[in-house]
């Protein structure tokens, strides 16, 4: 889990969202202000709270030799700065909790993310890596995983997405972010 929570000035795989969807809402603009440093936005609760720290626990559980835990690629030109839970030299693994009791549908937020994160390590195999919470889990960060909760999900690459949709849009925030000024829809489309 990386420390650092300032996501200014840099996008993130977990922003993806935010650079494929509408640039038009208040929801861009408040995250667009975070990132030029001028809001802070820290979120948590216990789900979040519980999934960091049980990140390390659920990784260590799959026994994957030569897993790397926190590595983070930094594609300066882009502003792309990708933190993953893990990887080893092959694949990556990223890590989602949820209510055990709620179940787990792969949301494509954490489908783009990982898509993000295969483009900025050249790894073209990732799984999400599913892991339900009890009410005991969320009280008690120490339990032993139980493996017949985790889920392996492969996520194929989607070379297209990521050079015909994400990267146009990601280069274009890019220049607004290192420029300090605010993106344009319109302006991008007749760059």
């Amino acid at each position: 889990m990386i420390a650092d929570k300032d996501r200014s000035f840099y996008f993130g795989a977990s922003d993806t969202d935010m650079i494929v969807g509408s640039w038009t809402s208040e929801s861009f603009a408040r995250w667009w202000l975070g990132k030029l440093s001028l809001r802070r936005h820290h979120f948590e609760n216990r789900y979040t709270f519980a999934g960091t720290h049980y990140e390390h626990p659920i990784l260590e559980s799959l026994a994957v030799p030569g897993m790397e835990l926190d590595r983070q690629i930094i594609i300066e030109d882009l502003r792309l700065r990708v933190n993953l839970d893990g990887n080893d030299r092959e694949a990556i693994y990223e890590v989602k909790t949820y209510e055990l009791t709620s179940g787990y549908s792969l949301p494509m937020k954490h489908i783009r993310q990982v898509q993000v994160q295969m483009y900025a390590t050249g790894l073209r195999r990732a799984y999400i890596v599913s892991y339900g919470l009890t009410e005991r889990d969320y009280r008690n960060y120490f339990l032993p995983i139980d493996r017949e909760r985790l889920q392996l999900h492969p996520i194929p690459y989607q070379e297209g997405w990521i050079h015909n949709t994400y990267l146009p849009r990601l280069t274009y925030l890019a220049r607004c972010l290192t420029e300090g000024r605010y993106p344009n829809v319109k302006e991008m489309l007749t760059a």
